[in-house]
């Protein structure tokens, strides 16, 4: 949109604006929100910017936690889903300083603007692109409770295999169980709410390149992005998800990035797609390679593969990302690449032919995470792999050209697999964040924080007894 106060305030007036609303990450990933008259977003609101309290966001402690907002113009976007004309922008954070404010290096933005800064730096390239795959669940209803006298959680979806005849909303066009990829009308009840979807994202300049129904029969969607720059996509990926939930709240259902909500049935990734650009030409890219990848793109994989574990507590940070990631459902479980195995943590799509085009995946993350900092460490882990050159096949990771999920165990005991278990992940990044703070990337405090308050969730949700283990052990 508009890049000038002058052109914002003329916008206010010629759209009757009456509210400017400011969107604020936390650090677990959340948006935030405050919101002033529209009449009062002046030259003086855009020199002082907007104090508030950073101890509530997770990254500061009550004794220094004075912070200001500094709105970024140019994500202005009307937020329709306010009732009252409301002009949405998201921003930066800085800790007030004397004599000048700083940037507070603990803000996920700033987190992923210190990236690229450093990503320059080191000459390898000006420019990274990234391309997310959001995966996500629809259902017409969701409860749960955790109670000591009672705990568990019901969901509701009629497009459901078990929705029985007895159900009055039972047409017949119900989707059998991990049938439901690329599943057409009827049973696709939702391809008109997942068009709304992608029509909101394009008026918020989200450029999307296609959606569908994806494997899970119960509900679970796809909306997939083009490839763009790294911290813009961030920015999209915090808005997807906010568009997502609110457009499902309009048609009377419920959104979930949940990555495993359903026992059984497909979990919900977030797969990023990558490549690096320098002088405008492509890095990744060599006619000869494997996979038409260069030498750099394949130290850039094995930076990836190296810290894949320490990586997993940034990109996977939730106890459930580890329901995702077992044997059976296309989730990734090894550390290892391959051209076109989607059994691969990282892998090269074959239809990605171009040299502007050429690139790779990594499949384990999920939208759990915090984009800012999820982006950041995966840049930060292959440039490590690109200054360290880490060759993935010299280390045993592949290329594995044939499906991981077949070989007997005696192959499997041989490759490395994927933490288990949040608390596993979180021990490996206390063992390997060294590469994440290169360049003040990402600050030692961010990273004990982060650290600390996952650990504090695991143990929370570990001493909960489970709904399964009263089916187990109750008679015992």
């Amino acid at each position: 949109m508009a890049k000038t106060l002058r052109e914002i305030q003329d916008f206010i007036k010629e759209n009757d604006i009456r509210i400017v609303d400011f969107k604020l990450t936390d650090i677990d990933g959340r948006w935030r929100h405050l919101s002033i008259p529209a009449e009062r977003f002046t030259e003086e609101l855009m020199k002082n910017g907007i104090g508030f309290d950073g101890s509530n966001y997770g990254y500061a402690p009550v004794e220094n936690s004075d912070m200001v907002f500094y709105p970024v113009l140019d994500s202005a976007v009307i937020d329709t889903y306010a009732s009252i004309p409301t002009l949405s922008m998201i921003g930066d954070v800085q800790v007030i300083d004397l004599p000048n404010n700083r940037p507070f290096e603990q803000y996920p933005r700033n987190v992923a603007v210190r990236a690229l800064e450093y990503l320059k730096e080191t000459g390898v390239a000006d420019q990274m692109l990234i391309g997310p795959e959001y995966e996500f669940y629809l259902f017409d209803n969701v409860t749960f409770e955790t109670r000591q006298e009672r705990c568990g959680y019901s969901i509701e979806t009629r497009q459901a295999h078990w929705v029985t005849e007895a159900d009055e909303n039972n047409n017949g066009y119900q989707i059998s169980h991990a049938n439901g990829y690329h599943t057409s009308l009827p049973m696709d009840i939702r391809n008109d709410l997942r068009s709304r979807i992608c029509l909101a994202m394009a008026e918020w300049g989200i450029d999307v390149k296609y959606h569908h129904h994806e494997v899970g029969g119960c509900g679970q969607m796809e909306v997939e992005v083009e490839l763009g720059d790294m911290l813009k996509l961030a920015d999209d990926t915090m808005a997807a998800k906010y568009i997502i939930k609110n457009e499902a709240v309009n048609e009377g259902c419920t959104a979930t990035f949940m990555p495993k909500p359903i026992a059984g049935e497909a979990g919900s990734g977030m797969h990023v797609h990558m490549l690096l650009f320098k002088d405008g030409q492509p890095v990744f890219y060599d006619p000869e390679g494997y996979g038409q990848l260069s030498e750099t793109a394949l130290y850039f994989i094995g930076g990836l593969l190296q810290h894949a574990p320490s990586l997993c507590a940034i990109t996977n940070p939730s106890t459930n990302s580890y329901k995702r990631l077992v044997p059976g459902f296309e989730a990734p479980v090894t550390i290892g690449y391959a051209m076109a195995n989607r059994s691969a943590v990282v892998r090269i799509p074959a239809y990605a032919k171009t040299p502007d085009k050429k690139r790779f995946e990594l499949r384990n993350p999920d939208a759990t995470c915090n984009p800012y900092y999820a982006c950041a460490a995966i840049l930060m882990a292959g440039l490590d792999g690109i200054e360290k050159k880490i060759d993935p096949h010299k280390r045993g990771w592949g290329p594995y050209d044939f499906n991981l999920f077949e070989l007997d165990d005696e192959q499997k005991a041989k490759i490395e697999g994927l933490p288990a278990t949040l608390s596993e992940a979180l021990d490996a990044l206390e063992k390997d964040h060294e590469y994440l703070t290169k360049g003040g990337v990402f600050p030692e405090r961010l990273l004990k924080q982060h650290i600390a308050r996952r650990r504090k969730e695991a143990e929370e949700i570990s001493r909960i007894p489970h709904p399964a283990e009263f089916a187990k052990y109750y008679d015992l």
